[in-house]
């Protein structure tokens, strides 16, 4: 698995994955992928990633700012999402494991995850990597007219931030 920066021409790849992601109503709130330009606008210092391998892209991942505030510099939201048929793989686990390091190379001492309670693969995976639970935000929003928890997790960094 060869793991790369996002390119302009990864996008229908990635859009079919987030689809996927969406489709199994326990990856977003969102119910549809966004326009290119959209997507592409919440990337935060240009940490998005693919991983791809003979077949085409098998799964992605990115960081977003969570403010605009110059005190949150250093703090970003980690989406990553794997195609179908390569769930359970390692996919994931590589995608977070470089998104990290670079994100530390650019000065993030914080990443944060929200995830459905529902969704043990992702819980599983995020802790693997370092990330714990910080809470739970219950009843934070509705999806198809379901109100939905949200589990929050948060990965400090042990190089960034520790003065």
């Amino acid at each position: 698995m060869n793991i790369r920066r996002f390119r302009e021409e990864d996008w229908l790849q990635v859009k079919e994955i987030y689809e996927q992601g969406i489709a199994t109503g326990q990856a977003t709130f969102e119910t549809a992928a966004p326009s290119f330009e959209k997507w592409v606008s919440t990337i935060a210092a240009n940490l998005c990633f693919v991983a791809e391998d003979e077949e085409g892209i098998q799964g992605w991942c990115k960081i977003s700012k969570v403010s605009d505030r110059c005190v949150y510099q250093g703090v970003g939201e980690v989406s990553v999402y794997v195609r179908e048929g390569s769930r359970g793989k390692g996919v994931g686990r590589q995608l977070l494991e470089v998104i990290i390091k670079e994100s530390e190379e650019k000065g993030f001492w914080t990443l944060t995850a929200g995830i459905f309670p529902e969704n043990i693969p992702s819980l599983r995976l995020h802790q693997s990597v370092g990330f714990r639970v910080v809470g739970i935000r219950q009843r934070i929003g509705k999806l198809h007219g379901v109100w939905r928890d949200v589990v929050m997790l948060e990965r400090r960094s042990q190089i960034v931030g520790i003065d």
